[in-house]
């Protein structure tokens, strides 16, 4: 059994994650935080594929004003590792739309919260030229790796109408290029084929998939 594994009750299920095809990388896990169960299942996705071990944390962290994802990214990922003390991943990712002169960008999480898809849609009422792009930052930190991000970006454009069922945040109305679904049509594996998110992740799992070694995050 795996000691120190949190139970997010929100999710309703334990969110651990291992993997013995690692072979000797059995003991190099780190955290993922996110307090977003649609995040955490498309991270998992991927994660499972490289065969790592980790943990999801469902801690939330402070929310700075800045107009860089990335930055957003390192404060968080400082953040939680202050708290947590293991290797530990954050990301953070906004909605770019070019007739809005790249709004709401990094404060994608706000928007959607207070005026939400269709205050977008209201704004971008009578707009030709939809072009858009979501990016993502995700930052990781160890002691013995320092500080790292990763970014992924995928071009596309807002839709007339939310479409879709499925995704979270800005996802029923952000069709990506080479596809005529958004985000929110797709099933997860489809949205990973495309997603700025899943850009990001896999740069992250080439890299750590070649670290020899870590503290380990807890013991068998």
């Amino acid at each position: 059994m795996l000691r120190g594994v949190a139970e997010d009750r929100s999710y309703g299920e334990r969110l651990e994650y291992s993997d013995n095809r690692s072979g000797s990388r059995i003991a190099m896990r780190f955290v993922l935080v996110t307090t977003n169960k649609g995040k955490a299942s498309e991270f998992s996705e991927i994660f499972r594929e490289y065969g790592f071990n980790f943990r999801i944390e469902p801690m939330a962290t402070p929310e700075i004003q800045e107009d860089d994802l990335r930055e957003i990214a390192r404060y968080s990922v400082l953040y939680a590792y202050k708290i947590l003390r293991e290797p530990v991943l954050v990301e953070d990712a906004g909605l770019f739309i070019k007739a809005l002169n790249g709004f709401p960008g990094p404060y994608s999480s706000y928007v959607y919260k207070t005026i939400g898809v269709d205050g977008i849609l209201k704004l971008m009422e009578g707009v030709v030229r939809r072009g858009a792009r979501f990016e993502s930052a995700l930052a990781f930190y160890s002691p013995l790796t320092e500080l790292k991000i990763f970014t992924g970006a995928v071009e596309g454009r807002i839709s007339e109408e939310p479409r879709g069922r499925g995704g979270f945040g800005f996802d029923p109305i952000f069709i990506p290029d080479g596809s005529v679904k958004t985000f929110a049509e797709m099933s997860l594996e489809e949205k990973n084929r495309f997603s700025h998110r899943a850009r990001a992740a896999r740069k992250f799992a080439e890299w750590f998939k070649t670290l020899k070694t870590l503290p380990p995050i807890y013991q068998d």
